[in-house]
């Protein structure tokens, strides 16, 4: 083995670590989302705010992101995200022991911006680390890392924040105002250890990171797996590149209700909540189930481009069928959307990316910028649920994103190219 396949062996290790991270936190929401909802007594479209605060990081620090990494370099800069994210971890401290929403909305939107460096550098970071067109499958095996920790989350924090919250509910209808108060304080505060350990943890992992040896990806590595950039002056002389940042922003968003919403989704299914706040590491299942398959496939059998084509098609087969059945048929449907959704984002990146040599720091910024979609879709199925009265239907509204992306994958990928990629 080369002294090169050694070293990129070991970077995709330890990017694996991360990705690991990203899972862990970001899939931390679905259970904040319902926890929060009850001890700051929210409705369900303000409790969405919470992947709003969490995803608008993306869409305003992804750019900032690229020039810090051209200044940090790759390694560093994964550093610097790990050390925001402990910093957003231990503002939770506070906003728990005052039970104050913005304040938990402040932390989880530095925890964002610390994920979007890291994003930043990451994602295109796996991409280079090899051939193009196994690009994909390296992708594939990071969401494994990403996914699993994302169901331990679930798992985790559910057992600790939303322990028997069905009698919790149940007891706060007859309480004083007084007594409703301290009950929800105490509740508040079941956060305080878990998010101390989370930024401890974080803390020793920048540490780590910036002692550890990593391979500096320069452009000139870039141009060596890229090709059509040498002639280009702008960033927006690239028009596939924006159009997947579209994609992905429809992607994210899709995604974010798919998992975040799935407990609530469950109660209007007629479950109780101590079962209902595990549904979404069942979408964590479907994710892992579709990235090994991924891992196998693509692209000894299929390409990436016809693997994203059958999973928008699919999703959105998968959305209509939980919009029109019920019970056990819709959450196997929903979750389902899990195995659909785990080709799409290791598709399109590498298609949005293709080409770029040069500019790939700031392309990769302006596609972790789609990951603001998170943001903005999730409070609008809220807003759309309450005004059409049936939470169920209202995931219409995600319809639209997967026939986007099916445009991508078709024909938005090729744009401003004189062939196909």
């Amino acid at each position: 083995m080369s002294s090169k396949t050694k070293n990129n062996s070991s970077a995709i290790l330890l990017i694996g670590i991360l990705f690991f991270i990203f899972g862990f936190i970001t899939w931390a929401n679905s259970q904040l989302i319902p926890y929060l909802k009850l001890a700051c007594e929210l409705t369900d479209t303000q409790s969405y705010f919470v992947a709003t605060a969490f995803f608008a990081a993306y869409f305003f620090m992804s750019i900032p992101s690229s020039f810090v990494l051209k200044k940090t370099g790759f390694k560093n800069g994964m550093s610097v995200g790990l050390f925001v994210m402990a910093a957003g971890a231990l503002l939770f401290v506070p906003a728990a022991y005052s039970r104050n929403y913005p304040v938990f909305l402040t932390g989880l939107f530095i925890i964002g911006t610390g994920l979007a460096l890291l994003q930043t550098a990451s994602n295109p970071y796996v991409t280079v680390l090899g051939p193009l067109e196994s690009a994909a499958k390296r992708i594939s095996i990071m969401g494994i890392c990403n996914k699993v920790a994302g169901i331990l989350s679930v798992y985790i924090l559910g057992s600790i924040t939303l322990s028997n919250a069905d009698e919790l509910k149940a007891r706060l209808l007859t309480m004083s105002p007084a007594e409703k108060a301290i009950e929800l304080d105490m509740l508040a505060e079941k956060v305080v250890v878990p998010y101390i350990i989370i930024a401890a943890l974080l803390a020793l992992l920048g540490i780590i990171f910036s002692r550890m040896h990593l391979p500096e990806i320069n452009e000139e590595e870039n141009a060596e797996v890229t090709e059509g950039g040498y002639n280009k002056q702008s960033i927006w002389e690239f028009p596939h590149l924006l159009l997947g940042a579209l994609a992905i922003f429809f992607y994210v968003g899709a995604e974010v209700i798919s998992y975040d919403t799935f407990s609530s989704f469950g109660e209007t299914l007629g479950y109780n909540l101590e079962k209902a706040k595990n549904f979404a590491s069942y979408t964590g299942y479907g994710l892992l189930a579709g990235y090994v398959l991924s891992i196998i496939a693509i692209p000894k059998y299929i390409s990436q481009k016809a693997a994203l084509i059958v999973a928008c098609l699919l999703s959105i087969v998968l959305v209509l069928l939980s919009m029109y059945t019920q019970g056990d048929t819709a959450v196997v449907c929903f979750a389902l959307l899990g195995f659909s959704n785990s080709v799409i984002w290791p598709a399109i990146w590498p298609l949005a990316i293709n080409g770029l040599g040069r500019f790939t720091k700031i392309g990769s910024a302006i596609l972790v910028m789609g990951i603001a979609g998170g943001a903005v879709l999730p409070p609008l199925y809220g807003k759309v649920a309450e005004m059409v009265g049936d939470k169920q239907l209202a995931y219409f509204i995600m319809i639209p994103c997967y026939l986007y992306i099916l445009y991508f994958a078709l024909k938005g990928y090729k744009a401003g190219s004189r062939k196909a990629r």
